[in-house]
């Protein structure tokens, strides 16, 4: 059973208990997808930051962007003037 599967049945059979119990993969699994998701976050801030906004499209791109690319553009950030810049380095 995929871990989506075993939250969606411990939601229907009222046993919400047991996914604070999820097997070690599952734990890890939710781990690395939180850490993504807080590069991701970071990442936008800082774009924020130095860009002043950030368009929808790009947005977008960092939500579908692979970790590998995410960590390129973080190493890349001080360089980056334009969304352009971004969009090259994640593509």
């Amino acid at each position: 059973m995929n871990r989506n599967n075993f939250i969606y049945a411990a939601i229907i059979t009222g046993s919400i208990d047991l996914i604070k119990d999820l097997p070690e993969g599952f734990r890890s699994e939710r781990r690395n997808e939180g850490k993504l998701e807080e590069k991701r976050s970071t990442l936008k801030e800082q774009l924020i930051i130095k860009l002043g906004a950030v368009s929808n499209r790009l947005e977008e791109q960092l939500t579908n962007a692979s970790l590998e690319k995410l960590n390129v553009l973080t190493r890349n950030i001080f360089d980056i003037t334009s969304e352009e810049d971004v969009l090259r380095i994640i593509h």
